[in-house]
């Protein structure tokens, strides 16, 4: 597949998706003995929902939205992509619903220079770096209680923004999924 996407001219676009709720992700926290921290939530339902983009080069892109990843979602971020890496590209992804929908399908057939697609191993996550990146979010919002969607839309872009900002761990995402990660020559 690396092969291909050189010899095509392409760039190599591992991607995902991931929900932000108000569902608190509680992590060790500290409070007088006998004081309990109690933390309250508004809302159990996915609020805001993040499409991210790893390359082996260790960039990320990542778009945001209301509600959650679906058809309409991800045909909105495959020109957005497109456009940000300024190559065509070759997107490995995993088997969800929207991403192999209809309108997913002819839009990639009928823009085959700029796209070509690939699936992950069903039920193997592990081998997508982009989970490790949002893993690595999520426990950069842990404990957070933002009190608003747009609180909420905010803390999730920051905490993409402070890991887009570090390329070298993007980078190791890919070694701990056991993906050659050399540079290109």
């Amino acid at each position: 597949m690396k092969k291909k996407a050189r010899s095509e001219g392409r760039t190599i676009a591992l991607w995902d998706e991931t929900g932000h709720t108000f569902r608190i992700r509680m992590n060790a926290t500290w409070a007088r003995r006998g004081r309990t921290p109690v933390v309250r939530r508004l809302s159990r339902r996915r609020e805001i929902s993040s499409i991210v983009v790893v390359t082996p080069e260790g960039r990320l892109y990542a778009r945001h939205q209301a509600g959650a990843a679906n058809t309409r979602a991800v045909l909105r971020a495959l020109p957005y992509f497109r456009r940000q890496l300024g190559r065509p590209l070759l997107i490995i992804w995993d088997r969800l619903n929207a991403h192999r929908s209809r309108g997913v399908t002819q839009f990639v057939a009928t823009h085959g220079r700029d796209y070509a697609l690939a699936y992950l191993p069903a039920y193997a996550p592990e081998l997508n770096p982009e989970e490790q990146a949002n893993a690595w979010v999520k426990r950069r919002m842990a404990n957070a209680l933002p009190p608003s969607i747009t609180a909420l839309a905010t803390l999730a872009r920051k905490s993409f923004r402070q890991l887009q900002a570090q390329p070298a761990i993007i980078r190791h995402f890919f070694q701990h999924a056991g993906l050659d990660v050399k540079a290109r020559t």
